[in-house]
């Protein structure tokens, strides 16, 4: 789908990705991946989408990290998790915590980024894994586009980089909401994409 912003919406100036830019996989976890889990949904196309942006990533030796919600103990997130009580089954050491096995060849112990909260920035590692990389642009995939997705792509833009949302990548439980969160995102904090275009501009780095 694309984004068509309205008269009412503010007008928007053109930004243009930089040179070093970095894929953050937004919560493959099993818990929000496996339509098994209560978290979950029937997101096979947007795995399939990822697979394919993190293999021409990989191929222009592109970053890439993936976000997964694991939590240690009750104090953590602990009104997140009242708000939200399945999100309980995202314990350390659980199925759920893990990427999708679909993105196995791609994770390691250094591009984990573990988190309590919607933002793959908020209280992690990532804000400094990219200053250390000089990343310069986000292409910003995940589950679920009205949460987590949305909230990186909050903070991504609040942390001053360029951030690229990608349409088929990203998918929610509720169809609604995702495109609404699609179209707020490009009105406001960064680019929504298509996978096409993200290609290409892998093959130009």
């Amino acid at each position: 789908m694309s984004v068509t912003l309205i008269d009412s919406d503010l007008l928007i100036g053109e930004l243009q990705l930089g040179k070093s830019p970095a894929v953050i996989a937004v919560d493959f976890s099993n818990g929000f991946a496996d339509k098994k889990s209560p978290l979950g949904g029937d997101f096979e196309p947007q795995l399939e989408a990822n697979l394919k942006l993190i293999e021409a990533a990989t191929a222009s030796n592109v970053p890439i990290f993936f976000s997964t919600v694991v939590y240690d103990n009750e104090q953590q997130a602990s009104v997140f998790r009242q708000r939200l009580p399945a999100l309980n089954i995202l314990q350390r050491g659980s199925h759920w915590v893990n990427i999708h096995d679909k993105f196995s060849p791609y994770v390691n112990r250094d591009n984990i980024i573990e988190k309590n909260y919607p933002s793959a920035f908020f209280a992690t590692t990532l804000a400094s894994k990219l200053a250390t990389l000089n990343v310069d642009s986000l292409i910003i995939t995940g589950l679920t586009t009205s949460g987590c997705v949305r909230a990186t792509c909050v903070d991504g833009l609040q942390h001053n980089f360029l951030c690229a949302v990608i349409t088929e990548a990203c998918g929610d439980r509720n169809q609604s909401a995702h495109a609404m969160s699609l179209h707020d995102m490009h009105a406001k904090y960064a680019q929504v994409l298509p996978l096409s275009q993200i290609m290409e501009y892998f093959k130009s780095l």
